[in-house]
């Protein structure tokens, strides 16, 4: 019996592809949150200039 049995496989790849979703959703978070600064920063921009 190898190494390479489906259970073996299936169970790498689970793990795989639930560690690049976490990366995935942290980069979306992080893009939200930079989306959310640059918005605040711009209307304490416009509140200056008037």
């Amino acid at each position: 019996m190898g190494r390479n049995n489906e259970r073996n496989i299936k169970k790498h790849n689970d793990k795989l592809h639930k560690a690049q979703d976490k990366i995935k959703q942290a980069a979306i978070i992080r893009k939200e949150k930079l989306k959310e600064i640059t918005k605040k920063f711009n209307e304490n921009k416009t509140n200056e200039n008037l």
